[in-house]
């Protein structure tokens, strides 16, 4: 297929791809590398992008999603915790394996953590808003005692839930949700338990939101959205939703320039293009690249904000002068 003299008009969104939080991360990984020596080891995927945990595993990266799984011989290897955080169990474990570790998770997830711990200690259960089984979710669980989190994925979930005291109630989310279903699950909370308490700043990170914002912008002139993205990236899979649910006909979740497809635009004149907050820029350019390949492509950015947050990497990681690998047993 080549419709090289018909031109698609490219609505490029901004900000798009990768957040602080991510950055931050792989930065922990590829510095950990650069002092340490391979290999280090990362207790799942570092970030949720499959290029990007090929690219950090052919540096030196060891993915594994238990530490049980990390030779005895590699304990004191580095042992690098994901950007999605974990629960308290895992450092503890860590700890009694004689292992050293150094957590990459988020700060504003580790800020949901704090907040939960704060609510737990005030005598409140937590109700978390996510979805089962993701690593965020299960980390943000896993900071307090069993039976003191409640799961919510949806408004009727909501209705369904039975509490031992409904006046002792705090919520919290997950940072990667729905801007808009997060807004009506708060909103059914309330609703069923006016004393519940939330958050003292939106739990949705600042890029999860920017993201979804920014995507409401193009939707409803986009024959068809592309989101770059991997299926298991949670903030990735939002953008999808929100681009169908704001006018976009289609939108599809496009992991590389591989996965174009192709049959879907083959008529169509404008298509909008961000990427999930895991993504980088290479992706998103090889994407650009191939559809300049088919199409005489007329790129428009929408600027919805300009994002200047960083977070910084841990201490032990920053002095260039200790960019070395120590001596280690064979």
């Amino acid at each position: 297929m080549s419709n090289i003299d018909s031109t698609l008009k490219l609505y490029l969104c901004a900000p798009r791809g990768f957040c602080a939080g991510v950055d931050r991360a792989i930065q922990i990984v590829e510095k950990a590398l650069e002092k340490y020596g391979a290999p280090v080891y990362v207790r799942h995927e570092i970030v949720h992008n499959k290029f990007v945990v090929e690219t950090l595993r052919a540096k030196g990266a060891v993915f594994v999603e238990e530490l049980s799984e990390i030779p005895s011989e590699h304990h004191d290897c580095p042992v690098i915790f994901s950007a999605h955080g974990v629960p308290k169990s895992v450092p503890q474990d860590a700890q009694n394996r004689k292992m050293f570790y150094i957590d990459a998770t988020c700060p504003l997830v580790t800020k949901v953590h704090y907040e939960a711990a704060r609510h737990h200690k005030m005598g409140l259960d937590i109700i978390l808003i996510g979805h089962e089984g993701h690593p965020e979710v299960i980390g943000t669980m896993g900071q307090l005692p069993p039976g003191s989190v409640f799961l919510v994925e949806t408004v009727d979930d909501v209705a369904k839930l039975d509490v031992s005291d409904p006046t002792k109630l705090a919520y919290c989310s997950q940072t990667t949700l729905s801007v808009d279903d997060t807004s009506d699950i708060v909103e059914a909370l309330r609703q069923k338990f006016p004393a519940i308490i939330g958050p003292s700043r939106e739990d949705i990170c600042y890029a999860t939101t920017n993201r979804q914002e920014a995507v409401k912008m193009i939707a409803a002139k986009s024959d068809v959205v592309f989101v770059i993205g991997s299926p298991n990236s949670s903030n990735s899979n939002r953008l999808v939703e929100v681009a169908k649910s704001y006018g976009s006909p289609k939108a599809f979740l496009v992991q590389d320039e591989k996965n174009i497809p192709w049959e879907e635009i083959q008529s169509i004149k404008t298509l909008g293009l961000t990427a999930g907050a895991s993504a980088p820029d290479i992706l998103i350019e090889n994407v650009i690249a191939a559809l300049k390949d088919k199409f005489a492509v007329d790129v428009e950015e929408i600027i919805l904000t300009k994002e200047n947050v960083t977070f910084n990497i841990p201490r032990l990681l920053r002095e260039a002068e200790e960019l070395h690998a120590p001596q280690r047993s064979a």
